[in-house]
């Protein structure tokens, strides 16, 4: 069945806040040093204010895909956009660091909702297994690209005017979904819906807070530990302890999930190959994604010189190659599979990772030649490498678990790049971190081809 008119506004609006969540998740990459040299802070402290979004966002996406099914999509959606909202305000306005700080992980407790969430209302939007399949094809390219965005504009908007201007994007997104939402969004579908209303008393799921503690409490201090690794050596006790202390409350967590009758995340959820090699290619496609974006910021302002504005505009090739690959991934998926397309575009975003690392980190190799191919062929792999993936993470759930799997993709796609940045910067030099990025790339590929699910 064709998509209507209503069913492809409702897919705007809904894409449209995917890609501010990950944008709002980039908005301070280019401008941090101009950050630390306002409010006069340390280097660890940029890099907790950096994670701290991320923090909260992939701590809190398993107990919002639980609330979103508890409680229905819609519902979840408008009281994380409130969340996330208010705390864009608050944002811009910060007076110092430790305003700006607690602003940025609020933030990130209201994408944790609004993601799972809308990933449920999607599927009324959408409620036949191919339309949702196909919807789930593009779903899966909003997040590099709200990435890419982020890297982009906020190098624009911090050089033209402030950092703070940054968030008026978010802002301006959240009070448009807000007012839309009700116009542009079905209604809710009744009590015992499983996605769009809230479910049946008797049917709805326990929520779980011993779970959802740990696994907020684990997944966050693990990363942090993770992101701490950029200032401080693997064996200090500045990274030991909260990386320590993550792994035990995890391990904890997955103790506690095997004997809750309702768990968080039912431990067969991730049996599913499918849906296993689903969340693995996001994690590992984000990562490799997120790896190119740090380093390169990093590279063209601080060892070629460029300024913020610059450095953003070299990265439009990448954001044009992502959205003219992101167009033909859906029907390449209708014509080959999900598992063939992630694959293939695994593969070809391994060569344009071999290609930076010979080439992109080489001053004296100009930027068509050096930068500009890596970038567009990491940027074609990696649109179907990630509507493959989301078509894996998203097929077989039921209705009523369809939060669930929104929270588990979005943790995926969050913590991928904090833990695999963390392991392969541990290697060497940034032509070493990206060469071995390539070559995870190109395991999952072949594993992929090897594998029939």
């Amino acid at each position: 069945m064709a998509p209507t008119r209503s069913s492809r506004a409702a897919f705007v609006l809904l894409g449209g806040v995917q890609v501010t969540l990950i944008f709002t998740l980039a908005a301070v990459a280019v401008p941090l040093p101009g950050i630390g040299d306002e409010f006069g802070v340390r280097r660890e402290e940029l890099i907790l204010l950096s994670a701290a979004y991320g923090l909260t966002f992939a701590g809190l996406l398993l107990f919002g895909g639980r609330l979103a099914d508890r409680y229905g999509g819609q519902r979840a959606l408008t009281a994380g956009l409130l969340v996330f909202g208010l705390a864009s305000v608050a944002a811009p306005l910060a007076p110092g660091y430790g305003a700006l700080l607690a602003a940025r992980f609020a933030q990130g407790a209201g994408a944790a909702l609004i993601a799972p969430a809308a990933m449920a209302v999607l599927r009324t939007v959408f409620p036949s297994p191919a339309a949702y399949g196909g919807a789930m094809a593009t779903w899966g390219g909003l997040s590099v690209l709200g990435a890419t965005a982020g890297n982009l504009l906020s190098g624009v908007i911090s050089a033209l005017l402030s950092w703070r201007w940054a968030f008026a994007v978010p802002l301006a997104v959240t009070v448009a979904a807000l007012v839309l939402a009700p116009r542009v969004l079905p209604a809710a579908t009744g009590p015992r819906s499983g996605t769009g209303g809230p479910q049946h008393p008797d049917r709805r799921p326990r929520l779980d807070l011993p779970g959802a503690f740990l696994a907020t409490a684990g997944l966050a201090s693990a990363s942090y530990g993770l992101v701490l690794t950029d200032a401080w050596p693997w064996t200090s006790g500045q990274v030991l302890a909260p990386l320590v202390a993550g792994v035990v409350l995890l391990a904890m967590f997955v103790g506690v999930e095997r004997r809750t009758p309702d768990p968080l995340l039912p431990p067969r959820f991730l049996l599913d190959g499918r849906r296993a090699l689903g969340l693995a290619a996001t994690a590992l496609t984000a990562a490799g994604t997120a790896t190119v974006f740090v380093l390169f910021s990093l590279h063209l302002q601080d060892e070629r010189g460029w300024s913020a504005l610059r450095t953003s505009t070299a990265f439009v090739p990448f954001a044009v190659a992502l959205l003219a690959s992101g167009r033909v991934a859906g029907r390449l998926i209708g014509r080959y599979g999900a598992p063939a397309v992630t694959g293939a575009g695994l593969a070809v975003g391994a060569v344009g990772l071999v290609l930076l690392a010979l080439l992109g980190m080489n001053d004296t190799v100009p930027y068509a030649y050096g930068l500009l191919p890596g970038f567009v062929l990491l940027a074609t792999g990696v649109a179907a490498s990630f509507a493959g993936a989301a078509v894996l993470a998203t097929d077989r759930v039921p209705a009523e678990r369809t939060g669930l799997a929104g929270g588990v993709h979005n943790t995926a796609m969050e913590t991928g790049p904090t833990v695999v940045f963390a392991l392969v910067l541990g290697v060497g030099g940034d032509a070493a971190s990206l060469a071995v990025t390539a070559a995870l790339f190109g395991t999952a590929a072949l594993a992929l081809g090897l594998t029939r699910v």
